[in-house]
């Protein structure tokens, strides 16, 4: 596994693989790795001859509140855990090589990153597309992979490549989580004992309305409360809770691919989650956690 820091050293060293037709897939993290980053990893190692993972906590998607001076950064730890898990080479690149001076250019991925996280994180979408982008014109991957967990991530980053028309195709893998249910995010090391206890009521709640869903029930409304009544009463601060097309993230039709998503605060902590109500018609977009009162790794 080789760990470069430069643009320059990632399209050499990815020159003679793209000649001789390897497929070339890219995990985009900010590290701080769990086990969700290391799945997008296996899956990765199981489709391309080489794989690729970059390591950069970007500036650009974090607010003036948010945390990017605390986000938790462990490279030591996720180079061991990439090179276990079969990763051919490492972009670690510092923020004055992915922003050099002069750079003006951002990508506005539109409507589908304005609601749900969009709503209180303006300019976090802008943030990610533009990364995201700036990473596939370094890497020129045939695949990319990306938790389902941030599913507006996933929605937008596929915008992006429709509009965009890059030639790559975007791989979404079901969100991993611990035994208790907890989604697998590198901010949960945020929670308090007490809170992390408590923070499996979340996907707990969202279990709740799938269950409704699948029993029969179709209206908003009704389905939400069964999800809103397990929150508040746990002490969660819900940020938003909505039921969106699936597929576009547009509004919701029972007719059509259903998720329901999350955002709540715990504590100190922001946490997000969703569940797929019914499958969306994407190619490519796996389904996750379908079966209510089942905890899917």
């Amino acid at each position: 596994m080789r760990t470069l820091r430069t643009i320059r050293e990632v399209r050499a060293a990815l020159h003679e693989p793209r000649d001789s037709g390897q497929r070339i897939g890219l995990v985009p993290t900010m590290g701080a790795f769990h086990d969700g980053h290391l799945a997008l990893i296996r899956n990765a190692r199981a489709e391309c001859e080489v794989v690729v993972v970059s390591i950069f906590v970007n500036p650009t998607q974090f607010g003036p509140e948010e945390d990017l001076a605390r986000y938790p950064r462990d490279e030591a730890g996720d180079l061991d855990k990439a090179l276990a898990t079969g990763v051919d080479l490492i972009f670690a690149p510092s923020a004055e090589e992915m922003y050099p001076a002069g750079f003006g250019t951002t990508v506005d991925p539109g409507p589908v990153a304005t609601g749900l996280c969009g709503r209180n994180r303006v300019g976090h979408f802008t943030g990610v597309a533009t990364v995201v982008t700036r990473l596939f014109g370094i890497v020129a991957p045939h695949a990319a992979y990306f938790g389902l967990k941030d599913y507006q991530q996933v929605s937008v980053i596929r915008r992006v490549v429709a509009d965009l028309a890059l030639p790559v195709e975007i791989r979404a893998i079901p969100t991993v989580r611990e035994p208790d249910g907890l989604a697998m995010s590198s901010r949960n090391v945020y929670l308090s004992a007490e809170d992390r206890a408590i923070a499996p009521v979340l996907f707990h709640a969202l279990q709740a309305t799938a269950a409704g869903f699948a029993s029969g029930e179709r209206r908003a409304d009704r389905l939400l409360e069964l999800a809103q009544r397990r929150l508040e009463e746990a002490g969660m601060a819900i940020e938003y809770l909505e039921l969106r097309d699936a597929e576009t993230l547009g509004e919701y039709t029972p007719d059509r691919g259903a998720v329901l998503a999350a955002a709540v605060h715990l504590g100190g902590t922001r946490l997000i989650d969703n569940i797929l109500l019914t499958p969306p018609r994407v190619p490519g977009l796996r389904g996750q956690n379908l079966i209510p009162g089942k905890v899917t790794p």
